[in-house]
């Protein structure tokens, strides 16, 4: 526990400082956020606030990982460095669609093939490297029961990469108003923190408090009005990092509780497009994904905000028990 909250206030700590110092820079850059023309008429008036902040954050937790976690490498175990690669290697690929945006000036970056395929890539990489040194198993427990299913590992294998590149594409999806993301993500990171304790893993406790604060030290500069937007390179290493604590330890189905805040934004935008194909241009959202829905109903940010981050808190709690 005192490795998981020391690791959580370096990275709190290393994020805000990150964010003074780097806040500036991107700003110089220019490096500024492309809004979509089919999005809510007002968020075009963030256009041009910095995006790219993901390094704040990312920058933070590698520093606390690294600070607090060197115990465990010395006694041979790198679950959290592990996790943090693979976070990183997720955070690259949204770095690149994020630069491709900027320099071509508009919201499309990659192709969606591209970063699929990237993705698929570095989940199988990871499932691999994990299963290798015995981390990740092919059994998996179901939650809620005491059911555990043993899986021929290339069945496990299809399976995890289809199930990674999902989730962390739905995390995507879910950056798509001011704290969003960070705030669905904080309590899931909480959540693996202790269940990293009651796993005794201190690796993943390790890392779990390093992604909880840097989230919540991002937040002093995402909140609406947002300073500075984490873009998919932030997004795309939050999906990662919680894609990598569950497989890291074994808890794969946990994430479908845990994280269903994501997993519902990504099921908004998959019923709109469908219907709206089998309709003929009807649509059962204002808009997807389902926060802009709720936006264009009259909500305001702070709103979306607070609901979607408070059940994305009673999830975890449920999961808890899973």
């Amino acid at each position: 526990m005192k490795e998981m909250l020391l690791s959580a206030g370096i990275s709190l700590i290393g994020a805000v400082t990150a964010g003074y110092l780097l806040l500036p820079v991107l700003r110089r850059l220019k490096l500024g956020q492309k809004i979509l023309e089919i999005g809510p008429n007002w968020h075009k008036s963030k256009e041009g606030t910095p995006t790219m902040g993901g390094f704040f954050f990312m920058l933070a937790i590698t520093v606390a990982v690294a600070a607090v976690g060197w115990r465990e490498m010395l006694n041979g175990q790198f679950t959290h460095l592990f996790i943090l690669l693979f976070a990183w290697v997720c955070g690259g690929i949204g770095f690149i669609d994020d630069l491709a945006k900027v320099r071509k000036k508009e919201n499309q970056g990659l192709t969606a093939p591209q970063k699929l395929l990237l993705q698929l890539s570095a989940a199988a990489a990871f499932l691999a490297l994990t299963r290798y040194f015995g981390y990740t198993t092919s059994d998996v427990a179901i939650p809620f029961t005491s059911i555990v299913l043993s899986l021929p590992w290339p069945v496990y294998l299809t399976l995890g990469i289809l199930f990674v590149a999902g989730f962390v594409n739905a995390v995507n999806l879910a950056d798509g108003v001011d704290g969003l993301c960070t705030g669905e993500g904080l309590p899931v990171a909480v959540f693996f923190g202790m269940l990293a304790l009651s796993l005794e893993n201190p690796g993943a406790a390790v890392f779990a408090g390093a992604l909880a604060g840097g989230l919540l030290g991002f937040l002093w500069f995402n909140f609406n009005p947002a300073k500075v937007f984490m873009g998919d390179t932030g997004s795309l290493f939050i999906g990662g990092a919680l894609c990598g604590l569950a497989f890291a330890m074994d808890r794969p189905l946990i994430l479908i509780v845990a994280g269903l805040v994501y997993l519902l934004v990504m099921l908004s935008v998959v019923l709109q497009v469908t219907y709206f194909k089998l309709t003929k241009g009807k649509r059962i959202f204002k808009m997807s994904p389902i926060h802009h829905h709720f936006e264009l109903s009259g909500w305001k940010e702070k709103k979306v905000f607070t609901v979607f981050t408070a059940f994305s808190m009673i999830m975890c709690a449920i999961a808890w028990f899973g």
